[in-house]
């Protein structure tokens, strides 16, 4: 890997602010391209353009489009020094993964929601996020680009899970994820203790949206849970924090915030994320669930079943100790499911 690393993204997006943050925090020299910039045509192309992009060194010393924020950060813990953001204890780093897991799929979906749905937020986001690409293009150009971007967008909240039916569920859940991680931060100012973890990151990216840009989970967010809002401007840069090993969270000292935090991924996120993987398997066309005592229905998502996979290797990985204590602990939580459903 070489230092600066190089990578491409936006400021509207969610996984781009995320990694953003964990290189700040972590103090890995980077330099950052903002996507639709001309420097861009000779770096190669990733598979699936998402954001951020990492250029990258291969096996062969060949540079590489990268993408995936979530293997990218367990990546830069075994290559690059500095702060880690995984805890070191397995049950620990695995109750992590999960918390991770729930912002990178779940809170986006209240995110895309939230921007596609009402009208200010459409106003906002189809005005702003085109010009971010290219803030000198001419007036017309950037009003065209506006409506066809916002065509495209609204279009894509099946993708998601968004429609009339589902609004409701989203924003519940936003709001009870709004009210445990306010009354979380009143306990301690991380995730997993006194220093940020991969999951205090994943859910910073997604509130530098919901909070701090779209207006109107802004306005819920300032209304409902000031301690929240000023959470995300605090992580923003972390550059100068200097954790300690011991400022991670015991695994049997977990304070209950922590705990009713992960009932919600149970109460939204696990029914989804199950159905999904069924649906996916069974070649169903569409996903339906039951969330939150209502009917759910999105388009299967290849990717998300990935993400179930992955945290069941990282459980069955785990030594047998740790795993009896990790299961003790969804259980407690409600998401047994998660790690023992059949698929």
């Amino acid at each position: 890997m070489t230092e600066p690393l190089l990578l491409m993204g936006a400021p509207g997006s969610p996984y781009t602010r995320k990694m953003l943050a964990v290189l700040r925090y972590r103090n890995i020299p980077h330099r950052f391209i903002v996507r639709g910039s001309p420097l861009l045509a000779a770096l190669p192309k990733p598979k699936v353009e998402l954001l951020p992009t990492f250029y990258l060194k291969n096996a062969a010393g060949e540079l590489e489009a990268v993408t995936d924020s979530t293997p990218l950060i367990r990546r830069f813990e075994a290559e690059c020094p500095g702060p880690r953001v995984q805890p070191a204890d397995p049950v620990l780093r695995f109750i992590d993964s999960v918390i991770e897991d729930y912002a990178d799929e779940w809170l986006t979906k209240a995110m895309f929601h939230y921007r596609w749905h009402y009208a200010d937020d459409i106003a906002k986001s189809a005005n702003i996020l085109p010009r971010w690409r290219n803030i000198t293009m001419p007036e017309a150009t950037a009003q065209e680009h506006a409506r066809l971007f916002s065509q495209r967008q609204i279009s894509r909240l099946r993708y998601v899970g968004s429609s009339p039916a589902t609004a409701g569920v989203i924003e519940d859940s936003y709001l009870r994820f709004l009210a445990a991680f306010e009354a979380h931060l009143a306990v301690q100012p991380f995730l997993m203790g006194a220093r940020p973890s991969a999951s205090d990151f994943g859910v910073y990216g997604q509130l530098t949206q919901l909070a701090h840009f779209d207006p109107t989970p802004a306005a819920l967010t300032l209304a409902k849970a000031p301690r929240v809002y000023a959470w995300v401007g605090v992580v923003d840069d972390l550059s100068g924090l200097q954790p300690a090993e011991d400022q991670w969270t015991a695994r049997d000292a977990l304070p209950p915030t922590l705990v009713t935090l992960l009932e919600e991924v149970a109460r939204v996120y696990l029914p989804v994320m199950l159905a999904n993987a069924r649906a996916l398997k069974a070649g169903a066309p569409q996903v339906e669930a039951t969330v939150d005592g209502k009917p759910w229905v999105q388009n299967p998502f290849p990717y998300q079943a990935k993400c179930l996979g992955w945290l069941r290797d990282e459980f069955r990985a785990l030594g047998a100790d740790d795993r009896r204590a990790a299961d003790a602990l969804l259980e407690r939580a409600g998401l047994g499911a998660l790690v023992h459903a059949a698929i």
